[in-house]
């Protein structure tokens, strides 16, 4: 994986909601947050969808997104 980053990224602690299937929720935390994506922090990613809509806790709405990895505790999401 590349290092070089299509949209500078900053380093945020904001809270969000993974939401999917009409309504179920799992808590996260935006660690950062770009134009194009951002990388958020689980309790767990099993059972985080490849496909979801993550809600901003600061009522900023919401954005669909897609992940793009996954690691003990955070996962990586790009904005469709």
């Amino acid at each position: 994986m590349s290092e070089h980053r299509i949209a500078q990224r900053q380093r945020v602690l904001k809270g969000g909601t993974i939401s999917f299937n009409g309504g179920a929720g799992i808590d996260c935390t935006v660690r950062n947050l770009s134009e194009t994506g951002a990388a958020l922090e689980v309790e767990s990613p099993v059972g985080v969808p490849d496909q979801f809509t993550l809600v901003f806790g600061d009522g900023r709405g919401s954005k669909s997104c897609h992940v793009v990895w996954r690691k003990p505790g955070r996962i990586g999401i790009a904005f469709d």
